[in-house]
């Protein structure tokens, strides 16, 4: 983590997915579920943010239509690797109503739509749109009390194999380009 201390926390798997910080703080939670979850804990129990914005880079399913870099609203994650009862254990997290307005707000034309976690690509089932670390970070709010939200850039198809084609660059500008407006109106229903 890095700058000084603010209410919210803007969490992505890598460097290249966060923006400059402006009156934020940043954390990388690296990349899958479990080190997501588990940096994200951390820095909730040492500094207790009032929101937490994740966002990053996915994949989406060639059937949903959307196409690199495009920009969408997570209304839940969904944990796509675990297969237990869901009286074991947790497989979603639902956005708080108040950050989702806010996200909305922030990025109008952005579909809203449940991502898919898992730690490997192709390993979502049921999701349009897939990343590896979305359930991990939320979750580990939720367990916290800390309202949390995913937003992400659309950077390939998941069927498409060949990673030279996938629009990195374009995903990692859209997002970056897009977090200062999501912090601005996260921080007005939060403050």
């Amino acid at each position: 983590m890095r700058n000084s201390p603010a209410p919210i926390l803007v969490i992505a798997a890598t460097e290249r997915e966060l923006a400059t910080p402006e009156g934020w703080r940043t954390l990388v939670c690296g990349v899958g579920p479990v080190d997501a979850a588990g940096r994200t804990a951390a820095a909730i129990a040492a500094e207790r943010p009032a929101a937490i914005l994740h966002v990053g880079i996915a994949g989406a399913r060639v059937a949903s239509g959307l196409l690199p870099p495009a920009l969408l609203i997570g209304e839940a994650a969904r944990y796509c690797d675990l297969e237990v009862p869901e009286s074991w254990a947790p497989r979603s997290v639902v956005a708080p109503l108040a950050l989702l307005t806010a996200a909305r707000r922030a990025l109008p034309h952005a579909p809203v739509m449940t991502i898919g976690t898992s730690a490997r690509v192709g390993g979502t089932i049921g999701c349009d749109v897939e990343a590896m670390e979305g359930f991990g970070v939320l979750r580990a709010a939720q367990l916290a009390g800390v309202p949390a939200l995913e937003v992400r850039a659309i950077s390939n198809h998941i069927e498409e194999p060949d990673r030279r084609r996938w629009q990195f660059d374009a995903a990692f500008a859209a997002i970056t380009v897009a977090t200062p407006r999501l912090v601005a109106e996260f921080a007005s229903c939060i403050g």
